[in-house]
């Protein structure tokens, strides 16, 4: 009797988690492809409301009656968009989830895109744009973390993919930005509003983050036993590498991504022409930001690679000063290759620390401080541009500043971790 009642209990006992597991794996693999998804209309969007406007930024400036230093600290704000709110990030994260911050992001980015075209005057568009450029703020530092929490063991080619993603929105944007203008009648405001449409895209894959949220503090508390609370990677000399690299890369991209189409339109070539070159740099991003990270990752020192990028760099804007119309086309490529220096420096703070709450803080200490640090460049180019006639000194800055980016960069790369240099 006892016999048949062991029979008859045993079943169900071993049947229950066998009938359980199933679905908690397959839950978590469609979480992952959906966030895969997410990475890359993200990552897409995080650039084509600063490259729509350097491709239109004399319309721009012709209708809101900008002068060339106002136009400078237009592109000014983006870092520093990104500086101020890109620290708030990992205490959002903490609080709602970093996907749900993710999603509140894209969709400040749809909001600020759609409204700052019909703002009215050049406060109203600064507001709006600073909208969009919190999302992008957020999203930013959040990235790295997403993808060391979800694929811990493919950082470098999860980093690649997203990082060829935002490359390809970036030079999307600058391509097509003036043939769609021209299509929609030839306002700017329309050309700047349509990539609206693509970041309320993005909006979508990340609602289930939303309806997640609930779990975030059990994956906070889970993140806080990896990394101790007091963790200062101020202490870090490797964060402070990183963080300067960061910001002088950022310095090189925003000036570019600003003014360098302009370059070109004042060495006598066409718009529609200056456009292509500028998404040509961007375009350069596509193939290398999907290799550069997975060879990164495999390398000890991240040092050479620094250095290849940074060399381009200064051949690009030679050419530039010497034959801008000339060899446009081959400094639109090495400045490309030189741009690059973006997915090297994300894929960097993945590998710098060694759980996902020491990448959060590292990201957000990296990415705050580094975009605080290229606050000036791009208002310091259009002051010395309105001031001085012409692109010699402008460019002689960016060639300057890329030294001290090689430097750091090399420091960054070397093979240490910030909670080892944080404890000692």
């Amino acid at each position: 009797m006892a016999s048949e009642e062991t029979r008859t209990k045993t079943p169900p006992a071993v049947r229950t988690p066998v009938a359980e597991e199933p679905p908690r794996a397959s839950t978590r693999a469609w979480t992952q492809r959906l966030l895969v998804v997410g990475i890359v209309l993200a990552a897409f969007n995080l650039r084509p409301a600063i490259t729509s406007l350097g491709a239109l930024l004399e319309e721009v400036r012709d209708g809101l009656g900008m002068s060339g230093s106002v136009a400078g600290l237009l592109t000014s704000v983006p870092p520093l968009c990104f500086a101020v709110f890109g620290v708030m990030a990992p205490r959002l994260a903490r609080r709602f989830g970093p996907g749900a911050v993710v999603c509140a992001g894209m969709a400040a980015i749809t909001a600020g895109l759609l409204i700052r075209p019909y703002a009215g005057g050049t406060a109203g568009f600064l507001a709006a744009s600073a909208l969009a450029l919190m999302g992008i703020a957020v999203s930013n530092v959040l990235m790295p973390v997403i993808v060391k929490r979800w694929f811990p063991d493919r950082v470098g080619s999860m980093t690649g993919l997203y990082s060829m993603a935002l490359a390809l929105g970036t030079s999307t944007a600058a391509a097509i930005t003036v043939p769609v203008t021209e299509t929609l009648g030839g306002g700017w405001q329309p050309g700047l509003a349509i990539w609206a449409v693509l970041a309320a895209a993005a909006v979508l894959p990340w609602l289930s983050q939303v309806r997640k949220r609930d779990t975030a503090p059990a994956e906070q508390a889970s993140a806080r036993t990896e990394t101790p609370a007091a963790l200062r990677v101020t202490r870090s000399r490797t964060a402070w590498a990183l963080a300067v690299f960061f910001g002088l890369q950022a310095t090189a991209a925003y000036i570019t991504m600003g003014w360098m189409a302009q370059i070109y339109r004042d060495a006598g070539v066409a718009a529609g022409t200056a456009g292509l070159l500028l998404a040509v740099t961007m375009v350069m991003g596509v193939p290398l930001a999907f290799v550069i990270p997975r060879v990164a990752a495999r390398l000890p020192h991240q040092g050479p690679i620094v250095l290849v990028l940074g060399v381009c760099g200064l051949a690009g804007y030679a050419g530039l000063h010497f034959a801008p119309a000339g060899g446009a086309w081959v400094w639109a490529l090495l400045l490309g290759v030189s741009n690059c220096a973006f997915p090297l420096a994300l894929t960097m703070v993945g590998m710098r620390a060694r759980s996902g709450a020491g990448v959060a803080q590292l990201s957000a200490f990296a990415q705050s401080t580094g975009y605080l640090i290229s606050i000036p460049g791009p208002l310091l180019v259009g002051v010395l541009y309105q001031h001085s006639g012409g692109w010699g000194l402008p460019l002689a800055l960016m060639a300057a500043l890329m030294v001290p980016q090689m430097v750091v960069g090399v420091l960054a790369g070397r093979d240490r971790t910030v909670e080892d240099e944080a404890a000692r």
